[in-house]
């Protein structure tokens, strides 16, 4: 095959260069299309030939003449030291050393789970931010990326104002975590003006000269060096994360007492979902915030890591019903402190504490708040002391379940919170979750139909004390969801994401409810950006590709869960979701490998259908026998899923309409689901199809 879309030098100047490694060809021609179709010119050869002197020639003229060099990155270019990918790399690497300017050239892409620390690329590729493109599937973000790049640069220092006429790299970087700034410098007027200035020409030049590094996906981790190690922000490597992006670290316990955490935990996450109302900032998800307690990492390599420009941290002191609350807020690109208050407050004004905080926040990031912001933060609140305290307990047990038993134990701590403030639209709106939570995933027999009972129940009064708390809306969408009243759910999911844009837990369950519906390019995007909020998470990272999987896009949703797994290397049950794709691709024995060391509804699904394909009929029945008397009739769905891929066509559709008439919660699958395509030409199918009125 010769050379097939490879333009004209003459047409070619100015457009983007694409090199990868042939066995990447179909991502790259997904990557390809993807920008030819937003207008955006493309040099990508095709031909199998490659080498000579022509050839030779027709590259060097190419990346010569191109706008932007896109580097694809995978486990084919770690593995081959030779190919003409390298030759192509070297020469781009080259064209950098002699350029006058410093626009961005260089754009590396990894289409898959290939890690940037320690991955062997040149130098140079570790100098700039890696995006990550699954499979190559294209994000309109992504093009919208590359035509910024593709733009006129802006103006430069000389021409901005005379308050921003500097050089970034004239801004002071540090390493490692600032010390806590004392209550007397807080007084020092200069260094707060000179901290306030720094962080206001940091902010414009993030957003003109920089604006091209805004994350995908999973954002980069800091910039390594050629060993490896990861190396502090510099002037070389510029950090550039997206404006008014922080994070909350969880504050320290300063209590004396560790079995006080719950309530610094718990107050965490409360001034969390505060900020995450504020439309203007990005916040990082609870998880991959949490995920840095404990450890002795500094500010400047945590930031890196979550992609944020600001980090918040503070301490918690409580005595009886008083508390004092230190917190801190630092410019994570300069290192310099932008704000640091101490807090001295009766227990009952914790919400409107939350509120003054937030505000605080706000401010030193530049950022316009809104006056209903304020009144959201303290919305659905208490303000009893101990409703507080048996409130905060559920919070910092919720996060930490893993069992049918632990979430019991978290809804029993906001029904004591009720108990004590029945108009405490919070802790409704949490129990509720917990309680639907639980009957979709672990109750058995009638336990099933009073979890969600009582979730709705909690849900509804949630929302009517509180109408516009999101959290009630999101409960509610979930209860929707779960008992298959569809329509109603995508309401409740769009009302909590207008109320809480922020919310990376309520924009990934979202995303996920409209991948399952059929809306699936909205879903992805929802989901794209809920890894950009929860990078470090791998519970995103598989949510992720199990919309992936839904939507047929079985190679990038192995991509997904690699990276999923990448992140969790010990989380068996990710391996057995992986299972799933293995089995659609039709690798029937990775399918049973990845599914037999897990017991959870997927991998019994999973391990049953493999063996059955791998004709161990015996082993196949076995397991499903296993699976119901495990579970009884409470995933009469799932039964339905195996016979069909049994190509038993009867008793498929038979399990299948008793799991309508018990109202079986997986029937939230059954619009997209693979597993159900041997019995979607059946009346009876179409029968039930129509019976749950998914939206159209």
């Amino acid at each position: 095959m010769g050379p097939q879309s490879a333009e004209p030098a003459s047409t070619a100047t100015g457009a983007v260069f694409l090199s990868y490694a042939s066995q990447d060809a179909e991502a790259a021609q997904r990557i390809c299309k993807a920008l030819r179709g937003a207008g955006i010119k493309v040099w990508f050869d095709q031909s199998e030939l490659r080498g000579g002197d022509t050839w030779d020639r027709q590259i060097r003229e190419r990346i010569h003449d191109c706008r932007l060099f896109i580097a694809l990155i995978s486990a084919h270019t770690e593995a081959r030291d030779e190919g003409y990918f390298r030759h192509e790399w070297k020469l781009a690497i080259e064209r950098t050393h002699h350029m006058s300017d410093k626009k961005p050239f260089l754009v590396p892409v990894v289409i898959d789970d290939t890690r940037e620390r320690g991955a062997s690329v040149p130098d140079k590729l570790h100098e700039v931010q890696w995006t990550r493109l699954p499979g190559g599937e294209t994000p309109p973000e992504f093009i919208a990326r590359i035509n910024r790049l593709l733009s006129p640069e802006p103006p430069t220092a000389a021409r901005l104002p005379a308050d921003a006429a500097a050089s970034s790299a004239a801004i002071p970087v540090t390493t490692g975590r600032p010390s806590p700034v004392s209550r007397a410098l807080q007084g020092a007027v200069a260094v707060l003006v000179l901290a306030a200035l720094v962080y206001l020409l940091a902010d414009k030049f993030s957003g003109a000269k920089h604006a091209a590094s805004e994350p995908l996906g999973t954002p980069n981790e800091a910039a390594a060096s050629p060993s490896g190690t990861p190396s502090a922000p510099s002037a070389t490597a510029a950090f550039t994360p997206p404006p008014h992006s922080i994070a909350v670290l969880p504050f320290v316990n300063m209590s004396g007492d560790k079995e006080q955490e719950y309530f610094s935990d718990g107050l965490t996450e409360e001034i969390l979902n505060a900020l995450v109302r504020v439309n203007e900032l990005q916040v990082t998800a609870r998880t991959s915030s949490f995920s840095f307690k404990g450890k002795d990492s500094d500010i400047g390599a945590i930031a890196h890591k979550l992609n944020v420009g600001a980090i918040l941290e503070g301490s918690v002191r409580r005595s009886g019903h008083t508390v004092r609350i230190t917190t801190q807020l630092v410019n994570a690109v300069t290192g310099f402190h932008l704000w640091s208050e101490t807090y001295d407050r009766d227990l009952r004004d914790v919400l409107k504490l939350q509120t003054e905080i937030a505000t605080a926040v706000a401010g030193a990031l530049k950022v316009t708040l809104l006056s209903d912001v304020a009144m959201k933060s303290e919305l659905g609140g208490t303000s009893n002391p101990a409703a507080l305290d048996a409130y905060l307990r559920g919070v910092r047990a919720y996060p930490d379940a893993t069992n049918g038993e632990d979430l019991l134990s978290a809804a029993a701590s906001y029904t004591e919170a009720i108990r004590l403030d029945p108009g405490f639209a919070r802790a409704f709106a949490a129990r509720s979750y917990a309680l639907s939570y639980y009957a979709a995933n672990w109750a058995t027999g009638n336990a099933v139909h009073d979890g969600f009972i009582k979730g709705g129940e909690d849900a509804r009064h949630a929302v009517a004390l509180a109408p516009e708390l999101a959290e009630g809306h999101h409960a509610l969408a979930f209860f929707l969801g779960q008992t298959l009243e569809f329509r109603r759910a995508e309401e409740e999911y769009a009302r909590a994401t207008a109320l809480a844009p922020g919310s990376a837990e309520i924009v990934w369950e979202a995303g996920l409810f409209a991948t399952q519906m059929g809306r699936t390019e909205a879903g992805l995007a929802a989901l794209r950006r809920a890894t950009e909020l929860d990078p470090v998470t791998e519970g995103t990272q598989e949510t992720y590709g199990y919309a992936l999987y839904l939507a047929r896009r079985y190679e990038a949703a192995l991509t997904a869960y690699g990276h999923a797994i990448s992140l969790a290397p010990d989380q068996r049950a990710l391996r057995a979701a992986r299972g799933l794709v293995y089995y659609a691709l039709g690798d029937f024995e990775s399918a049973r490998s990845s599914c037999q060391d897990d017991s959870g509804v997927d991998s019994l699904v999973c391990l049953s259908a493999a063996y059955e394909k791998v004709g161990r009929h015996a082993d196949a029945q076995a397991t499903l026998g296993r699976f119901m008397k495990l579970r009884g009739d409470a995933d009469a769905y799932a039964y339905a899923e195996i016979y069909a891929q049994w190509g038993d066509t009867g008793k498929g559709l038979e399990w299948l309409e008793t799991a309508l008439r018990l109202r079986d919660s997986g029937f939230v699958l059954l619009k997209t689901d693979p597993l159900m395509d041997p019995l979607r030409s059946e009346p009876r199918f179409q029968a039930v199809m129509r019976e749950l009125k998914f939206p159209d």
